[in-house]
């Protein structure tokens, strides 16, 4: 795997809003205490990350709590 292919984030918030657009492609668990989430990485995620980071982005709460208990249901069960 080249890092350089993939972005890396331990912020749940983050995980969370960009597992809306992009799979998951793999949690790095090296460290007991902080989950990293790794998504391949394109032009697009880039822009997603900055829009994110502005403020800019809007999507359904509903979806995104979902998608925050399923993000959290695979880092305490440690699926993949």
């Amino acid at each position: 795997m080249n890092i350089k292919e993939y972005y890396s984030t331990s912020d749940l918030a983050l995980t969370a809003t960009l597992s809306l657009f992009y799979s998951i492609e793999a949690i790095d668990r090296q460290n007991p205490y902080k989950a990293q989430f790794l998504f391949k990485r394109d032009e697009q995620l880039d822009k997603l990350i900055e829009a994110y980071w502005r403020g800019e982005l809007k999507v359904n709460p509903q979806v995104y709590f979902n998608q925050l208990k399923v993000i959290k249901s695979r880092i305490y069960e440690g699926e993949y």
